[in-house]
């Protein structure tokens, strides 16, 4: 069996490989390791007067992002080349 090359992967590529390989514990351990590694984003501290409106608007930010990517995955159109077209006149 060939071994899968995570390093190539994008981070979504490589989260939906592991989703659909579950049982697969070094590309769950390659999730892991790259997820680890990206730096913290601190939104607010908890004594900051702007906390809730910092935090809220984090989600929101985030809600937005997933509605745009689930929508360009939505929006693929697949279309047959023009030299496929078939002219019968």
């Amino acid at each position: 069996m060939s071994q899968v090359d995570y390093t190539k992967m994008s981070d979504a590529e490589l989260k939906q490989y592991f989703l659909k390989h579950r049982g697969n514990k070094s590309a769950f351990q390659a999730y892991l390791d790259r997820i680890n590694q990206r730096p913290l984003r601190v939104i607010a501290s908890p004594d900051d007067p702007d906390f809730d409106q910092k935090v809220q608007a984090a989600i929101q930010e985030k809600l937005n992002a997933a509605k745009i990517d689930s929508n360009l995955k939505a929006n693929v159109v697949l279309e047959a080349p023009d030299d496929n077209v078939v002219d019968n006149g």
